[in-house]
């Protein structure tokens, strides 16, 4: 791979990281090679030591700025270190860290309140239960789910994703970023709306929607005829910027719920306005879930997830023991309240459609100049853009995806990649991001496509 001068800037910024003492990235690296398990992945072939995070930016060990286009995972949503979050939470560990739910505290009932007051009206989507993740998040949504039908199989989506703990790792139908987990835990998967790749050959909408009309045959033929829950991303992340057809929502869940199913949206990576025009993800396809799943974004940072569903669903729960140690704790809490105070205030959703908008539109244009760019997808500031050798095969880029985000990452641009062949370029960045950091992530990739083509 050739590289060619670099043209493309960074934007200026007033932001400046505190000075950096500590070990060398090598030092980092030979530490945890040695300390850590292995199975903690590297995401770049030369691995960065990142020290610093402010908004949209972060820097390295030497001092390099990064434009952070992926958001530690779609795990940033308001920026890195907001000033806000920080005083807040400096003023609440200042108090007390840790108190668990056998006791009163006034964060996790404000939060739950905040959080209710953000579904919408008549969904009586109201009580929520505070985990540490997305994992068990989803993980307490398919128990209730079960609990609550007296049915236990589940069903998932091909491709998608919801987690690492065991459970979870077995709604995942693909093995090659889990451990392939045997479907006997009850887990039956469904095809999901991938229009670009349809797995039947087929073209929207002369297709009949069959991707997702075909569940009602999984549940008669593969399940008892009763399933408990149907668990799906609004648009799959890990997947690839999956984002279905219009109609497939509504049709997969008047099937589930025929049946006696509940639904379930894992808004882990798609909630909070990050998809723009609407704070859920699941409100783009008109649909109302019976139960929402969520984390990641909900605490910019914070190891914070939540399940809410409906009164009668979550009251189950109170037929046995449970409690979770740290689910609720008051600095999740109020990082958590903070977060949606600042969705408000700083016009987060609304930053997250128009500058959103204005990367896709130029993502589309990248398109029309660049053949590995196969397909343009996704919403607000959940973009990809899936590379192929040819368009007419589709046969995946992969290697060009990791070319790219390696180079992009020499020149201060983080990205992330995945799909299916992880060959889709993911770009879901802090919503935070400014009409000039979209020009550079594109101006950037334009160049990284010019070197190794």
């Amino acid at each position: 791979m050739t590289t060619t001068p670099t043209t493309a800037k960074l934007p200026d910024t007033d932001l400046q990281p505190a000075p950096y003492t500590g070990p060398s990235r090598d030092e980092v690296l030979a530490l945890r090679q040695e300390y850590l398990n292995p199975g903690l992945i590297t995401y770049y072939r030369e691995p960065i030591n990142i020290v610093d995070g402010k908004m949209q930016y972060l820097w390295d060990d030497t001092g390099k700025r990064y434009l952070d286009a992926i958001a530690g995972i779609v795990t940033v949503s308001v920026g890195h270190c907001h000033p806000k979050i920080v005083e807040r939470v400096r003023d609440q560990v200042g108090k007390l860290c840790h108190t668990t739910t056998i006791y009163l505290h006034p964060t996790i009932a404000q939060y739950g309140q905040a959080l209710a007051e953000r579904f919408p009206a008549g969904s009586n989507l109201k009580v929520t239960y505070f985990t540490n993740s997305g994992s068990e998040a989803n993980d307490l949504a398919i128990l209730m789910a079960r609990m609550h039908t007296g049915s236990f199989e589940v069903i998932s989506l091909r491709n998608g994703y919801h987690g690492g703990s065991p459970g979870t790792m077995a709604l995942t139908a693909h093995s090659t970023w889990k451990y392939p987990v045997p479907s006997s835990s009850g887990v039956r998967y469904a095809t999901p709306g991938y229009c670009y790749r349809c797995p039947l050959g087929l073209e929207y909408p002369s297709c009949d929607i069959k991707c997702a009309s075909g569940i009602e045959d999984l549940i008669r033929y593969e399940t008892p005829g009763q399933v408990a829950c149907f668990i799906g991303e609004p648009i799959q992340g890990v997947g690839g910027v999956v984002d279905p057809p219009p109609e497939y929502f509504k049709i997969v869940y008047d099937i589930v719920r025929k049946y006696g199913g509940l639904c379930i949206a894992d808004e882990v990576q798609t909630g909070f306005g990050r998809t723009g025009k609407h704070f859920w993800g699941f409100e783009n396809w008109d649909v109302v879930p019976d139960m929402v799943t969520m984390a990641k974004g909900m605490g910019n940072g914070a190891p914070i997830g939540a399940c809410t569903t409906r009164p009668e669903i979550a009251k189950k729960m109170a037929d046995r023991l449970h409690f979770n140690t740290f689910g609720g704790n008051p600095v999740s809490m109020i990082q958590g309240l903070t977060t949606l105070e600042i969705i408000d205030q700083d016009g987060i959703q609304e930053n997250a459609l128009t500058v959103g908008t204005h990367l896709k539109n130029r993502l589309l244009e990248l398109q029309d100049r660049h053949p590995l760019i196969g397909e343009v997808r996704g919403k607000g500031l959940m973009l990809g853009m899936e590379l192929v050798k040819d368009r007419q095969t589709k046969e995946p880029a992969t290697e060009a995806a990791a070319d790219i985000t390696e180079e992009a990452k020499n020149r201060g641009l983080l990205i992330g990649k995945g799909g299916l062949f992880g060959n889709v370029l993911r770009i879901k960045p802090p919503m935070c991001l400014t009409r000039d950091d979209a020009d550079f992530i594109v101006d950037c990739l334009d160049e990284v496509m010019q070197s190794i083509a």
